[in-house]
């Protein structure tokens, strides 16, 4: 048992170290003056064409935003630490300046990961799936393709509730969602919003009287998360993003009830 737990230590480390070193890359990105973003202001969301102003001999001056005079975006000079807790604390700022200022690019990875980790708590909730005492090889074959369904099962979740997400505000505002990019974009902030769903490893291996609730709080946090992205990304109310998690947390929780015999 102490094995176990000193392994998932190191991969709670490995796992954090990479999502640092990437806003790291993303802050070298911004510094070097990335064309491909698009930069907005982390406090009133205008448009601005730069972050900082070069006058040489390494003097940097960060922009200062024309509509509402504040600096256009503070946390280029912040430590990636520092940026991940704001995120973790739903602070709007963060959000925007993570999704719209920064060249970060492990959507795809962190979706697979979540999702690992989404199976991996599914399966270990299954009756005798963390029993290890038949040294069978069809038994442990057999555990081994369960844990297979859940993660094809979670995955089918994840698009159903991404699916109800984007029919809402497909129909809600339908100007938003027009072009592929935007697409695109909203897509790859939902996936890095739901970073919260790396907390079932830990909250399922320390297990405790308190885990259900635990699990009901980190779903709670991801929710809440998503439910942010999304007006960072489009710009829109509270109640209209709300609406969308809820619909797409409903089509998932519809999904959920059907009983696979794979």
């Amino acid at each position: 048992m102490c094995i176990r737990l000193h392994s998932m230590d190191l991969l709670v480390i490995y796992v954090g170290m990479q999502i640092r070193r990437n806003l790291k890359t993303a802050h070298m990105d911004n510094m070097q003056g990335h064309p491909k973003l698009h930069f907005r202001c982390i406090e009133c969301n205008e448009k601005s064409t730069e972050l900082y102003r070069d006058y040489k001999h390494g003097v940097l001056k960060i922009t200062i935003c024309k509509s509402c005079q504040k600096p256009v975006d503070k946390y280029i000079e912040y430590d990636p630490v520092i940026i991940l807790i704001n995120a973790m604390l739903c602070k709007v700022q963060a959000y925007r300046h993570i999704l719209f200022n920064t060249a970060i690019n492990i959507h795809g990875k962190l979706c697979i990961f979540c999702l690992l980790c989404e199976a991996y708590t599914r399966w270990r909730q299954l009756p005798g799936s963390s029993s290890h005492s038949d040294p069978e090889d069809i038994i442990r074959y057999a555990k081994e393709w369960d844990f297979y369904k859940q993660f094809g099962i979670a995955a089918l979740e994840q698009a159903a509730f991404l699916t109800g997400v984007f029919i809402v505000l497909f129909l809600a505002t339908p100007k938003t969602l027009k072009s592929r990019f935007e697409f695109a974009f909203l897509l790859k902030a939902l996936l890095l919003s739901s970073y919260g769903k790396l907390l079932l490893i830990p909250a399922v291996i320390w297990e405790h009287d308190y885990t259900p609730l635990c699990l009901k709080l980190i779903t709670l946090f991801v929710l809440t998360s998503n439910t942010q992205a999304i007006r960072v990304t489009l710009n829109v109310s509270r109640a209209l993003s709300l609406i969308a998690v809820a619909c797409g947390l409903l089509l998932e929780i519809v999904l959920s009830s059907v009983q696979w015999t794979v």
